[in-house]
């Protein structure tokens, strides 16, 4: 893909929970009962936060860190019952579904690189009836799941550009790491599952409050690469 642009990002690479959609509280809900349904002790809900974005498998380890590995098959699928059952309920943050169009119509080229499987992203996908919107997009279980650079890495090199034109947008230090390590900034929002205090010891290009103050940093960039 050539893009030619004098703006200083051309490729915008979206994590999905807590992010573009308002899942953190449920995910990290879920996580609490599949622990406590296999025996284990419920994980303080910072912790449950704190794992969102990595590999399920990871997650479910750190939050039961006792868990016998004959558990982890129960586990798992008792955190994806729950969570089936609430899915459809989950909805875009407020002003998302307008800001990707806008981006869309300016040109920039929109990506996903997601702690969700692909199944799950194809499902919201289709429910939020964004996909045609994203020119690609890497889940956990295609690749290595956060913080691998592998979904960015992978992501930049089915486009073809390189690490400068790219930005990462995240809720999680995850996110972050994800795209320091792949040599790509990493802008953070507070509006997740990682609070300000956490995401700015990551060290992002720039950390605002919700997602959709992105257009405007975005804007005073682009301002300032024109001069």
């Amino acid at each position: 893909m050539t893009i030619i642009s004098k703006r200083p990002y051309d490729v915008l690479i979206f994590d999905w929970d807590g992010t573009l959609m308002d899942s953190t509280a449920t995910i990290a809900a879920c996580i609490q009962a599949a622990c406590v349904a296999v025996g284990e002790p419920e994980p303080p809900l910072e912790l449950a936060k704190h794992v969102i974005g990595l590999g399920l498998q990871e997650a479910l380890q750190l939050c039961a860190p006792q868990c016998p590995v004959s558990k982890y098959p129960a586990l798992a699928s008792h955190y994806k019952h729950n969570f089936l059952q609430q899915d459809m309920h989950l909805r875009l943050f407020a002003g998302v579904r307008d800001m990707l169009e806008n981006f869309a119509a300016q040109g920039y080229v929109l990506t996903v690189a997601t702690g969700k499987s692909r199944a799950g992203l194809d499902r919201v996908l289709v429910q939020s009836d964004l996909g045609s919107l994203f020119a690609a997009t890497r889940t956990a279980d295609q690749t290595e799941p956060k913080p691998s650079p592998k979904m960015v890495l992978e992501i930049m090199a089915q486009l073809a550009v390189t690490p400068q034109r790219c930005l990462v947008i995240g809720d999680t230090t995850h996110d972050i790491l994800m795209a320091q390590r792949a040599g790509v900034a990493g802008f953070a929002v507070t509006q997740g599952a990682h609070d300000i205090h956490k995401l700015s010891q990551s060290n992002p290009i720039a950390i605002t409050r919700h997602i959709t103050d992105l257009p405007n940093w975005l804007a005073k960039q682009n301002t300032g690469a024109a001069h």
